[in-house]
């Protein structure tokens, strides 16, 4: 057995879950999520748990057991909790505005960087540089913090651009004149 996916995921008291066929749809107060389950798995609703099974013994038979426990449980913490990403923006003149459902990025380049809000994630921008993403799905949320900080990476001599809140970014020495 999958060590991760043998064990249940428990279902909060305010989350509803429905399995049909290879499908979980999981409701909650962030919102409401759906999953077709991966090759070789099942799933299974107690009353106050869902248990995934596979049915081979294959090696990705085991692989995916793991992988669609991990994803359901994503969907339940999603729809109860919800996830977060911070992004920070550093340079002179780098900033950020949320307009409607379009994110505005001053990133030094001669023209703004538009970058629009999937439907389901909450961008919130604070003095400017302080970019606070939410939603409900976890690889969405990842996507998007990934996308944004795409546009400009944090690079090692200055340190100017898009990083994630705490993210280390090793400086290197410029040249020197001889």
């Amino acid at each position: 057995m999958s060590r991760i996916g043998k064990s249940p995921v428990a279902i909060p008291a305010k989350v509803k879950v429905a399995v049909i066929g290879s499908r979980v749809s999981v409701e909650g107060p962030k919102g409401k999520l759906e999953l077709a389950l991966p090759r070789h798995t099942a799933a299974a609703v107690d009353s106050s748990s869902v248990k995934i099974s596979r049915t081979g013994e294959t090696a990705e038979a085991k692989s995916m057991h793991g992988l669609a426990r991990a994803l359901v449980a994503n969907m339940v913490k999603g729809v109860s909790d919800g996830f977060q990403k911070k992004l920070e923006i550093q340079g002179v003149g780098f900033k950020a505005a949320v307009q409607g459902s379009v994110v505005n990025l001053a990133l030094g380049y001669s023209h703004p960087v538009n970058y629009t809000i999937p439907q389901g994630i909450k961008v919130t921008v604070e003095e400017n540089t302080k970019l606070t993403i939410d939603g409900a799905d976890k690889e969405m949320v990842g996507r998007v913090a990934a996308e944004i900080r795409s546009y400009y990476p944090p690079e090692p001599y200055k340190g100017k651009g898009v990083r994630y809140a705490g993210e280390k970014v090793e400086r290197k020495e410029g040249k020197t004149v001889q």
